[in-house]
């Protein structure tokens, strides 16, 4: 589907129901950065990219259940691979939208449900479900995906009350990041991070990437810093640190190749850049899943 400018969807639901839920099969995701008012409740069953979801950069992967709160701005953009045309490459997901004024603000407000409205407030920032929760919660949207009877709305209660009970979740983001609904700036903001996603093995220079924002250099360095509250190089560092974990987890290259693979220039920048942003060196990191 960030934390710069987004663009305002409006989630169909041309079945007039309280929320909607869908199976989604398509070529790549969503490639567009967005928000909604509608929470999303996001089961991604096949493929692969990175995802921008309010501050945070992370990779995702198929099994991966995300709960992105309303006016979060987000965006996945699938890995390369998945805009060359191959048939045999497609993404799936189960996904649910629900506006959360559909429980009222005084349903919300009792105290039997105060869990569920503070639930709501967090994903805002966006959450990663884990572990058992994470299971129990894709079988009953599985089976509502294909059920046409009982109320819908209790299993959605339901999924709310399991996940808000539960601590097997984690933020995604570290501050509250709204869509700006002036909605000025959807195309440059689209075409600075479609570019960054596709291009960051390599070296991107300031001009080169102003150039696609139709800003000069200065004015881009100023721009961008202004909206993320990052510099360029630390917003591609994440990028690349990030695909470097996912390359580290699937154990196929060794730790320094993997530097390369990622877009850094020399190990020392790689080491450096991975234990700023995940606290630890690229081979501790790679330890966790030694088999030795």
């Amino acid at each position: 589907m960030p934390f710069l400018k987004a663009h305002l969807l409006k989630v169909a639901n041309p079945t007039l129901k309280s929320f909607s839920i869908r199976h989604d099969y398509l070529p790549y995701f969503y490639n567009h950065y967005h928000y909604h008012p509608e929470v999303e409740l996001l089961f991604i069953q096949e493929g692969t990219g990175t995802q921008f979801v309010g501050d945070s950069i992370q990779r995702f992967e198929g099994g991966d259940l995300l709960l992105i709160g309303s006016d979060c701005p987000h965006y996945l953009r699938s890995d390369n691979k998945y805009f060359g045309g191959d048939p045999n490459l497609y993404v799936s997901a189960l996904v649910i939208h629900f506006n959360p004024s559909i429980f009222g603000k005084d349903f919300l407000a009792l105290l039997e449900n105060r869990h569920i409205d503070q639930l709501l407030e967090k994903s805002k920032k966006g959450l990663r479900i884990l572990g058992s929760l994470k299971s129990k919660i894709t079988e009953i949207m599985k089976k509502m995906i294909v059920s046409d009877k009982g109320n819908m709305m209790l299993a959605l209660y339901a999924l709310l009350d399991l996940i808000a009970y539960s601590n097997e979740w984690e933020l995604l983001g570290t501050r509250l990041i709204e869509g700006d609904h002036k909605d000025k700036e959807t195309e440059r903001i689209n075409a600075i991070y479609k570019f960054a996603a596709r291009h960051f093995k390599r070296k991107i220079t300031i001009d080169e990437i102003a150039g696609v924002a139709h800003l000069s250099a200065n004015s881009f360095c100023r721009y961008f810093k202004n909206k993320t509250k990052k510099n360029l190089s630390h917003f591609l560092n994440e990028i690349r640190v990030e695909y470097a974990c996912k390359k580290i987890r699937e154990n196929q290259l060794q730790v320094t190749q993997v530097g390369y693979e990622a877009g850094f220039n020399n190990f020392v920048n790689f080491n450096n850049a991975f234990k700023k942003i995940t606290g630890k060196t690229p081979t501790q990191y790679a330890k966790q899943f030694s088999n030795t």
